[in-house]
């Protein structure tokens, strides 16, 4: 929900691609930077207490963007100082999100046997999606009915319910047997292990370079408020398509595992996503660009599973923290520069023309990666 009010807040306010692409740029700077000493510390702490934490200064940092919601006006500030204070905010939920990111995932595998990981992955993936494709229609028919201001304060108030379950949970200490390291050797060991795990490697770095070009999400306000005319909720519901195609091939998964020929799926499941979006791109009829979206969220959702299953199932139970972190860099991150990517190149380049060079350099890289990189191409895991 708060993705896609910021998204269209940011619009409104400045009417300019660009800033949209800021809104991605603001929030990957303090991740990336923060990402790798998250790590550490994820696995040297007790992590109930350390997502506590962290979940309530997030929640204290968004509230901040009541101020201007509901008082902007009134203390005489303009459209632009109003879009720097939200990214100024944004940048500060970036080093919360360095560290809520791979929380939740680095305690699955305690709470989980090892062997019923590739079942409980796509059942964890698929609950987040649910929340997010709820999150994005909904948000999208609450800015029409509430305002940004009355949508904002219905975010604050899931995101403090939502920490009350958080309490629930059983303490997760770190899975340390021996004495910690310093802080440098721990990152590197962290790194090293990503480097050398060529099916960790490769997987992450392919599904980057597909959110990197591939980020036509980001330019959906544009597509609904100027090339499609159809306002705040058929924003909404463009924004929630691809998550909707996502959750329904989790859903699949989670119920029919993949159990051969997994990098050979990854590559055409890529590649895939690339025509997609450059049918969405190209679309001047709404309901095919929502079809384009569903599809592929759908295909992206393959991706999501393989690469999560392969990492989980790879990865030490007391480096999950530090493996999720450098993972986070890599793919989860890559949403925010693909959104300063497709802001950036939909300034130079104009809207249309920007998602499908977007979608054409996927499908390059793709088949770039299946040509000289035969070890994903042949990856199984079972």
């Amino acid at each position: 929900m708060l993705t896609t009010l910021l998204g269209w807040w940011v619009y409104q306010l400045t009417k300019d691609p660009f800033a949209i692409g800021l809104i991605g740029l603001s929030e990957v700077i303090p991740a990336v930077s923060s990402a790798l000493f998250a790590g550490h510390v994820i696995d040297i702490s007790e992590k109930k207490r350390l997502l506590l934490g962290f979940q309530y200064f997030y929640i204290f940092l968004i509230s901040l963007l009541l101020v201007p919601a509901f008082w902007g006006h009134k203390m005489s500030f303009t459209p632009h100082e109003i879009s720097y204070f939200i990214y100024a905010v944004i940048f500060f939920s970036g080093i919360c999100k360095a560290f809520l990111g791979p929380l939740i995932p680095a305690m699955i595998p305690t709470m989980i046997p090892r062997k019923d990981l590739p079942k409980a992955i796509p059942l964890h993936q698929a609950t987040t999606l649910v929340g997010s494709v709820s999150g994005h229609a909904i948000g999208g028919l609450l800015i029409a009915w509430l305002d940004i201001s009355g949508t904002l304060v219905v975010i604050v108030f899931i995101l403090i319910i939502s920490s009350l379950f958080f309490w629930t949970l059983n303490k997760h200490y770190s899975q340390y047997k021996e004495e910690r390291p310093k802080i440098w050797s721990s990152m590197r060991e962290g790194i090293s292990y990503i480097y050398k795990t060529k099916e960790i490697f490769g997987a992450i770095l392919l599904d980057m370079i597909a959110v990197l070009f591939g980020g036509a999400v980001a330019l959906i306000p544009v597509y609904a408020a100027d090339i499609l005319n159809v306002g705040a909720r058929g924003f909404g519901m463009l924004n929630a398509a691809s998550d909707i195609g996502s959750m329904c091939i989790i859903i699949f998964l989670a119920t029919v595992q993949l159990t051969r020929n997994q990098g050979k799926i990854l590559l055409a499941a890529v590649i895939g996503f690339g025509i997609c979006i450059i049918g969405f791109g190209l679309s001047r009829w709404y309901w095919l660009s929502f079809g384009f979206l569903m599809l592929s969220g759908m295909l992206d959702g393959i991706s999501v599973v393989i690469r999560g299953t392969i990492v989980q199932m790879k990865t030490p139970d007391h480096m999950q923290g530090r493996v999720l972190s450098v993972n986070s860099i890599f793919v989860a991150s890559s949403n925010e520069l693909g959104q300063f990517e497709s802001g950036l190149a939909a300034k130079l380049m104009g809207v249309v023309k920007s998602v499908v060079f977007g979608g054409s350099m996927t499908i390059l890289v793709a088949l770039a990666v299946g040509t000289f990189a035969p070890k994903l191409r042949k990856m199984e895991y079972h």
